[in-house]
């Protein structure tokens, strides 16, 4: 008598975390600019309201009198990053982890917030034959 055991397994991707409402192909919504204040050593935006789901600009500009270093580890956590434009160079990274700001200039940043995290799941089926 013989026994046969088929095992197949399947993985499949599947967000758990957010469901992009908007286009993801059309332009970004800009945000309001973030100027770093060398003379007050400050920023003028302290806060984003962001949506998940939603494709974003952010200017990030320093006046160049002072060395900035603008880390944003919770945005970093939490968003896909299409480009970051630096003097109409643009950059594709996997990830980020600061900007840097040695002289005067502009970083521009497009994300989408919120679409960063998948888990994968596993299905399986058995069936036997005689």
């Amino acid at each position: 008598m013989f026994r046969n055991l088929i095992l197949t397994a399947t993985a499949a991707l599947m967000p758990t975390l957010a469901v992009a409402e908007g286009n993801l192909a059309s332009q970004p919504i800009d945000l309001p600019d973030l100027v770093l204040e060398s003379a007050a050593l400050k920023m003028s935006q302290t806060e984003y309201q962001l949506e998940t789901g939603v494709y974003y600009r952010l200017n990030i500009t320093a006046d160049g009198e002072e060395e900035f270093a603008v880390l944003f580890p919770e945005l970093v956590r939490n968003a896909w990053f299409n480009q970051i434009v630096v003097n109409d160079l643009e950059v594709k990274a996997h990830g980020l982890y600061s900007l840097e700001f040695d002289a005067a200039g502009t970083f521009t940043i497009t994300f989408a917030y919120g679409l960063a995290v998948f888990s994968s799941s596993m299905s399986c089926a058995r069936s036997s034959m005689e």
